[in-house]
C-alpha cells in the first residue's frame, strides 16, 4: 500500500508526464523512463478493458489482440515503442499489465454500466464500484432509401473506408442519418453497430449538452462564475471564470501543454480534482483561446453536484444511447474530456438530439436556442485552422460545400460527429487512426451532402 506522502509524489509526476510526452522526440530510440513505461502499462490496461468489457456489455466481442490491432497502433509515439512486449491478464473484472519487476502491474476495473477505470500508481487492490442500471428498452434507429443518389453516397463512404478522404487513415465506422433514419451505415472487421469506441474529445460536447440539461432544468448558469471550491479564497482572480467561458476554451487558465495532453488523469491513476483546478490564469478571462482538457474538467467539475440526481446516464438512455459509458476516474469523478466509449449509432442519436433543436419524442431536454448557443463563435478563436469554436463543438461554416449551420463534435484518432440542421442531416464517423495520419472530415461531409437532396 502506497503511503500517501509517496502517493503525492508519484500523482505528481504523472499529472507532469503531459508536458514531458509532449516535448519527447517522435523515434522509437527515446530512453524507456519509469515515467514512459508506467503511462504506456496504463493506456493499455484501460484501453483493453473499457474495449473488451463495454462491447461485452453491449452484445457485441472484442478480444485484446482486436484491440492490439486498432486502438493500441499509432498512439503517441513514446509510448508505442513499449505498449507491445507489456502482458495482458484479464478477470471476470479487471485487465492488469505488468511494467516494472519491482512495481505492482498497472490495473483497470469494470463496473457494469460504468465502463473502466485505471486504479492509482502502486494500487494491489481494485476498487470495487457497484454496478449501474441502465435502461434496456431502446428502439432500433429505422433505416431508408437516401433522399438522393445512393450510388454517390455508397462510393463516398467506400472511399472513408479505402483511405480516400487520409491516406494511412482506419475508417472502423460510418453512419449517416437524413431525417432521422439511417440511410447509411457500414462497419470495419472486428466493429459493428454494437462495439463501443473511445470518443475522445467527442465527450466535450456531450459534457455540453449535459451542461446544456442542467440550464434546461433550472439548476446551472452557463454566465455565473464556475462554482470550484479552489478558486473561492479572496482576491482569487480564477472566481471571474464562468461557465461559459470553460466551454469556450477562453478560460485563460494555464495548463499542462498548450494542447490536449493529460496523461497523468488519462492514463496514469491520477484524479480530476489533483489534474484540474490547481493551474494559473496565464491571461485574462475570456481574451485568449487555449485549447485544453483541463477546461472542460473544470466546467463538469462545476455542474457535479447535479450528478447525484441527473448523472450522465440518464440523459444517455433517455436518447437510446443505452451503448453509451462515461467513465471516471478511480474518485468517481467523470472524465468527461475525454473518456467516454460508445457506439457510431449512439453518437447519430446524439447528434438528432441536435438536428431537432434539442427536443426528443416531443420533450424539450435543452433549453430553446442551445443549439444556436453552441455552434456559434464568441470571443477569441483558434488562430489557424479550418474550423472555429463555438461552446464544447467546432463550427464548421469556413468549409466548402457545407452548409453555413453546420456544426460538429470532434475526437483524436477521427471521431467526428456532424450536425446540419437545414439539411436534417447526422454523418458519423468513427476511427482508429494513427498519430499523424488525418481524415478530412470537411471533404467527406461535403460529399455526403452533395449526394443527398
Amino acid at each position: 500500500m502506497l503511503t500517501l506522502s509517496r502517493f503525492a509524489t508519484i500523482a505528481t509526476a504523472l499529472s507532469l508526464a503531459s508536458a514531458a510526452a509532449a516535448q519527447t522526440p517522435p523515434t522509437s530510440s527515446v530512453s524507456a523512463t519509469p515515467t514512459h513505461r508506467a503511462l504506456a502499462a496504463g493506456y493499455k490496461a484501460l484501453t483493453v478493458c473499457s474495449a473488451v468489457f463495454t462491447a461485452r456489455e453491449a452484445g457485441a466481442d472484442r478480444t485484446p489482440a482486436s484491440v492490439e490491432a486498432n486502438e493500441l497502433v499509432g498512439i503517441y509515439p513514446e509510448l508505442q515503442p513499449l505498449i507491445g512486449a507489456m502482458p495482458v491478464e484479464m478477470t471476470a473484472d479487471a485487465v492488469s499489465v505488468a511494467w516494472d519487476e519491482a512495481a505492482p502491474p498497472r490495473i483497470a476495473t469494470y463496473a457494469a454500466g460504468r465502463g473502466c477505470v485505471i486504479e492509482p500508481m502502486g494500487a494491489t487492490q481494485t476498487s470495487r464500484r457497484p454496478s449501474l442500471a441502465r435502461s434496456t428498452s431502446t428502439s432500433e434507429l429505422p433505416t431508408a432509401a437516401p433522399r438522393g443518389d445512393a450510388t454517390a453516397l455508397n462510393s463516398a463512404v467506400d472511399r472513408a473506408f479505402a483511405g480516400g478522404f487520409g491516406i494511412g487513415t482506419n475508417t472502423t465506422g460510418v453512419v449517416v442519418l437524413q431525417d432521422g433514419r439511417i440511410v447509411a451505415e457500414h462497419y470495419a472487421a472486428d466493429f459493428g453497430p454494437h462495439v463501443p469506441q473511445r470518443t475522445w474529445s467527442v465527450a466535450k460536447s456531450l459534457a455540453g449538452t449535459l451542461i446544456g440539461a442542467a440550464v434546461h432544468r433550472g439548476e446551472v448558469d452557463v454566465t455565473a462564475p464556475a462554482a470550484i471550491a479552489n478558486w473561492r479564497a479572496p482576491g482569487d482572480p480564477r472566481a471571474a471564470i464562468t461557465l461559459e467561458a470553460l466551454m469556450r476554451m477562453s478560460s485563460g487558465l494555464t495548463s499542462d501543454t498548450a494542447g490536449n495532453r493529460t496523461d497523468g488523469l488519462y492514463f496514469g491513476g491520477t484524479t480530476v480534482d489533483e489534474q484540474a483546478s490547481g493551474w494559473p490564469l496565464l491571461a485574462p478571462v475570456g481574451s485568449t483561446y487555449r485549447y485544453a482538457n483541463n477546461d472542460t474538467l473544470l466546467a463538469v467539475m462545476a455542474i457535479a453536484p447535479t450528478f447525484e440526481a441527473h448523472p450522465p446516464a440518464e440523459l444517455f438512455d433517455r436518447l437510446g444511447m443505452t451503448h453509451t459509458f462515461a467513465e471516471t476516474d478511480w474518485r468517481g469523478n467523470y472524465i468527461l474530456s475525454s473518456q467516454v466509449w460508445t457506439t457510431a449509432r449512439d453518437l447519430a442519436r446524439f447528434g438528432q438530439l441536435y438536428v431537432q433543436d434539442g427536443l426528443w419524442e416531443g420533450e424539450r431536454i435543452l433549453p430553446e436556442g442551445w443549439r444556436t448557443f453552441v455552434s456559434t463563435t464568441s470571443g477569441p478563436q483558434p488562430p489557424t485552422g479550418a474550423f472555429g469554436y463555438g461552446a464544447t463543438f467546432w463550427v464548421m461554416n469556413r468549409s466548402d460545400g457545407v452548409p453555413a449551420d453546420a456544426f460538429a463534435a470532434f475526437g483524436n484518432r477521427g471521431q467526428y460527429v456532424v450536425i446540419v440542421p437545414s439539411r436534417n442531416l447526422v454523418i458519423v464517423r468513427r476511427g482508429e487512426d494513427p498519430a499523424g495520419k488525418g481524415f478530412d472530415i470537411a471533404a467527406f461531409a461535403r460529399d455526403v451532402l452533395a449526394a443527398l437532396d
